[in-house]
């Protein structure tokens, strides 16, 4: 399991300009099961999605291709964490220690 923390690098005014092609990118992550929440910061300096996988390389590129990163508006800091403790809903990402 990952979280993945956008920082924006740039004004909101160019986040906004990509925002559309970010939703999209972020839908199409949805659709394959890879994303499992997201949404901006408060303040509204960045953003936070919880994700799922086991290669912390194979994250590191899927985040190297949001159109933030490619526009060059955000950094990512990637977190991988092992998530053995959960809600009710999330009982199928719970994981066990290796």
């Amino acid at each position: 399991m990952f979280v993945l923390e956008l920082t924006y690098t740039a004004p909101l005014e160019r986040i906004d300009a990509v925002l559309p092609e970010h939703v999209a990118w972020l839908d199409a992550h949805y659709a394959s099961g890879t994303f499992l929440a997201s949404g901006r910061k408060e303040p509204r300096d960045g953003g936070v999605i919880l994700a799922v996988g086991e290669d912390r390389s194979v994250m590191e590129q899927l985040v190297a291709t949001d159109p933030f990163v490619m526009a060059g508006v955000c950094e990512y800091a990637v977190t991988q964490f092992v998530m053995t403790k959960t809600a009710p809903a999330l009982d199928a990402y719970r994981q066990r220690l290796p």
